[in-house]
């Protein structure tokens, strides 16, 4: 057994995500100690080889590396601020969803209680952890990383931003936001054929190609958006751009408009203080700047 597959570790909160990295690391032979807050969530862990802690204290005492996928933030300190002292020395790797502040509250936390912190954002559902397309980003602690990137990879391609503690979470929820955007977009063109009796598998056989083309373009609207030129030759102009017939059309299928009417105002903004002509990447100077 080489050094990397003994390390002891423990993971603290068992939920589908949890139960899922503390089952990778299981698996690749790491002595692996888990905790949750409810009880029997350890149950096929324990059947697989791992050890189930009494308590948050003693799954800490049990490993030199914790592993935090909690709630939220507020678990996070609910859980750890009783056994601050049980941590100290110890490298905490935290994969629990917080906003950049937040992850940068943990780190002076940490770094005021002689903890090692690594704060982790995760681009994978549960059932990518170990798989190809699996991809974990992480902030804080070099010396953390660079010890432990091994054991990460376990769950997929880790990726490191520097010592900023917040850097992960602002590249893991700046990236969901454009997934969650794109899926509404789908979601209203489907609601949109729906109303000619269209299905929705129907619709994405034709809606994933076309998006997956599309984002070609992300290189080229970020050559523009870094330049601060919107008026270079063969962009699509923020006129041309004007969703007025989707809406129309939405509103004719009786359908909301919620989702398409946002991207509508972006680009109203912009040609009412009169970039009309300027192209259609401009509508970041909207979402840089809050409408009054």
């Amino acid at each position: 057994m080489t050094a990397i597959n003994s390390a002891h570790v423990s993971v603290l909160g068992l939920g589908a995500m949890g139960g899922a990295l503390a089952a990778a690391l299981v698996k690749a032979g790491h002595a692996t100690t888990v905790w949750n807050r409810s009880p029997g969530k350890a149950d096929d862990l324990v059947a697989q080889g791992a050890q189930a802690a009494a308590s948050p204290g003693d799954a800490v005492r049990a490993s030199p590396l914790v592993v935090a996928c909690l709630l939220d933030h507020a678990s996070v300190h609910q859980v750890l601020d009783p056994i601050v002292a049980e941590l100290a020395g110890r490298t905490l790797v935290n994969v629990t969803t917080t906003t950049p502040a937040q992850s940068r509250e943990l780190a002076a936390w940490a770094a005021a209680a002689g903890i090692a912190y690594l704060d982790g954002g995760i681009l994978a559902v549960p059932d990518m952890i170990g798989q190809p397309g699996s991809s974990l980003l992480y902030s804080g602690s070099a010396e953390a990383f660079n010890q432990y990137q091994p054991l990460l990879d376990l769950w997929g391609t880790s990726t490191y931003f520097g010592d900023d503690a917040g850097l992960a979470s602002l590249y893991d929820l700046a990236l969901l936001a454009g997934m969650y955007v794109m899926f509404a977009g789908f979601m209203h063109g489907a609601a949109m054929v729906a109303s000619a009796g269209v299905t929705a598998r129907e619709f994405a056989a034709m809606a994933a190609p076309w998006l997956t083309a599309m984002t070609g373009g992300f290189e080229e609207y970020a050559a523009v958006i870094d330049g601060g030129d919107y008026t270079v030759d063969g962009q699509q102009s923020l006129e041309f751009s004007d969703l007025g017939d989707i809406l129309t059309a939405s509103t004719d299928a009786g359908i909301s408009t919620e989702a398409v009417a946002m991207v509508q105002r972006l680009i109203r903004r912009q040609i009412d203080a009169g970039h009309g002509r300027e192209g259609f990447a401009r509508i970041i100077e909207s979402i840089k700047t809050p409408s009054s």
